[in-house]
């Protein structure tokens, strides 16, 4: 397996994991927005 293979797969990995952090933030604010008055 080459290296810079493993280091895309390793990028794309912590870009994936970055974005579902974003979206769990997006969606937690959305949702206190919702419930509070």
């Amino acid at each position: 397996m080459p290296n810079n293979l493993l280091r895309v797969i390793r990028n794309a990995w912590h870009f994936y994991y970055a974005l579902v952090l974003v979206v769990k933030v997006v969606c937690s604010g959305f949702g206190i927005a919702l419930l509070t008055p």
